[in-house]
């Protein structure tokens, strides 16, 4: 009779001529057909093995289960442990933000007051330099009317310092002037006839009174140009060099044309 087999079952052995027919379930299966398998032993699924009294890892076993199951309460001491733990902790944490906010606290006050105090010094530059400019313009103010009044009193202790000025503007005209004329106030005319007589003739310049020029001041014509030595032109230049632009008789009641020798 032939025997059918499915694959990976094991084949079908007829049993041997005067033997019992075997049970179905006693066929011995080979371990290449058992895969992973691992024997039985008591106490598998962790109960303990009937009649074994004298397991000495029963009691054991049996009393950590029971200490699990009843937890020990605490004492007193435990628990004036744990609050002096959590208030540690707590201290250490509360310390830590504190000193993380006085950080902040500082850098940001550090940050306002350098920002105030830059601006206040801005400020103060600023005041100081319209202070500057203020004391400038008084000292320039006061150097004008101290040089006004010196020119005053030059003028009419000096009057002879024509003479001076009119040689040497006669002296500023180019070499290849020709018809030069000097032209100064009539009360000046002796004093400049005497004291630059060198000068005019040298020149072959011809001194001339002109009512309209001021006392000191002379004003030389010639075909190449003029030379303005007039007190206004003068006064007008030495003032611009103390940046001030107050004419000669700003604020003064003597008129120039009053001085006399």
């Amino acid at each position: 009779m032939a025997t059918s087999s499915k694959p990976g079952s094991g084949r079908n052995v007829p049993p041997p001529a005067g033997a019992r027919p075997a049970s179905p379930y006693a066929r011995f299966i080979p371990r290449e057909e058992l895969g992973d398998f691992a024997s039985w032993q008591p106490g598998t699924f962790g109960g303990a093995v009937p009649g074994s009294h004298g397991s000495p890892g029963a009691p054991a076993a049996a009393g950590a289960d029971a200490g699990a199951a009843e937890p020990v309460p605490a004492t007193a001491e435990d628990w004036q442990a744990r609050v002096a733990a959590a208030r540690q902790t707590g201290y250490q944490e509360g310390y830590r933000d504190g000193l993380v906010a006085l950080e902040s606290f500082k850098q940001s006050f550090a940050q306002q007051a350098t920002a105030q105090i830059g601006a206040l010094l801005e400020a103060f530059d600023g005041q100081f330099d319209a202070l500057d400019a203020e004391a400038a313009r008084a000292v320039a103010q006061t150097a004008v009317k101290l040089a006004r009044q010196v020119l005053r009193t030059e003028l009419q202790l000096r009057p002879e310092l024509v003479a001076q000025v009119a040689a040497e503007a006669v002296n500023a005209v180019m070499l290849s002037a020709r018809h030069i004329s000097v032209q100064v106030h009539p009360h000046d005319l002796p004093l400049v006839a005497e004291g630059a007589a060198e000068a005019l003739a040298a020149r072959g310049a011809r001194l001339q009174a002109n009512p309209a020029i001021e006392r000191g001041g002379v004003l030389v014509q010639s075909d190449v140009g003029a030379i303005d030595a007039r007190i206004a032109s003068r006064w007008a230049q030495a003032a611009a060099a103390l940046g001030s632009l107050e004419p000669l008789d700003g604020g003064d009641t003597t008129p120039p044309d009053e001085v006399h020798p």
